[in-house]
Parts: structure tokens; C-alpha cells; sequence
């Protein structure tokens, strides 16, 4: 059985799904994803030394700020008044990496798996941005969802690795 796509109306073309008749459930979303860094870019974090700042810190909120903006930059995504939007790096020196996860909440009409993807997103964006003079190779990876719950399809798990 093929699935139908709800984006699409009836002749192909793209629309956004009514999801006025839905009842408002509580909606979960956790998605994560990487930046793989360097060996002298994790010690310069480690000693408060960039000198753009607090990269942490600046990341995490662009990608809060990101999360509640989704509905105005992805063209079929609803506005959604988010309940909760949390965001953590954390830097793995050992393996070179910081890991991003963020989780994103509320109780409504649909989903909020965009506005977390949307969240890791830009907080590894932000991050290179912060980080680029220093490390120019940086490599944004592995940006997936994790956990949804909620909604008529209730919850799916992804273990992606």
C-alpha cells in the first residue's frame, strides 16, 4: 500500500495541510546532530579562548530562535506556539565532536519535529559560524530525528547509529 502524502492536493501541487479538525494532543519532538572539530578548535573551547565568544551559548540561542521561527522558513510548516524549546551542546574532546540535542514541545494540532530538526539545525550552523576562524573544517553531520510523540501516529523511535 502506497502511503498518500498530505502536502499535495488532489493535481500534485503542494499545499498546506488543514489540520483544522485535529484534536490538540501533547507533541513531542528530539532530534540531534553533530560538529566534528579539531583537535586545537576543542582546546581553544575548552580554555574560554574564541575569540567570537561564548559559542555554547550563542548557538543555543539561535537555534531557540530558530526553533520559533520555523513556520515562517519552511513553506508548509504551521506556525506553532511552542510550549518548550531546549537546546544542548556538549563537547566531546576525546572523540572531537560537539553533540547537539534538542527537544522541542507543546500541545497542539501537529507536530513539532520540524522546529527541533530546525533547532539542531542552526545551532550547529551558528556554531561553525562562531568557530570558522579557527577550524574551516568543521563537518555538520548526522541531523535526524530522534523521538516523536504525539498525534494520531503517537510515537516513533529512531536509533539512527
Amino acid at each position: 500500500m502506497t502511503k498518500k502524502l498530505s502536502h499535495f492536493d488532489q493535481t500534485g501541487r503542494a499545499q498546506m495541510v488543514d489540520v483544522g479538525n485535529k484534536t490538540p494532543t501533547q507533541r513531542l519532538a528530539v532530534a540531534k546532530g553533530q560538529v566534528r572539530i579539531s583537535p586545537e578548535l576543542a582546546q581553544i573551547l575548552i580554555e574560554g579562548k574564541l575569540e567570537k565568544g561564548d559559542a555554547f551559548t550563542v548557538a543555543k540561542t539561535a537555534a531557540i530562535l530558530a526553533a520559533k521561527k520555523t513556520g515562517e522558513l519552511i513553506p508548509m510548516c504551521h506556525p506553532l506556539g511552542l510550549d518548550q524549546v531546549s537546546v544542548e551542546l556538549t563537547l566531546d574532546q576525546k572523540q572531537g565532536l560537539v553533540l547537539i540535542q534538542a527537544t522541542a514541545k507543546l500541545t497542539g494540532k501537529t507536530g513539532v519535529e520540524m522546529e527541533a530538526l530546525m533547532a539542531v539545525s542552526m545551532a550547529a550552523l551558528t556554531f561553525y559560524d562562531m568557530c570558522k576562524a579557527v577550524d574551516k573544517k568543521m563537518i555538520i553531520e548526522g541531523i535526524c530525528l530522534v523521538r516523536k510523540e504525539g498525534g494520531k501516529s503517537g510515537t516513533f523511535i529512531n536509533d539512527p547509529l
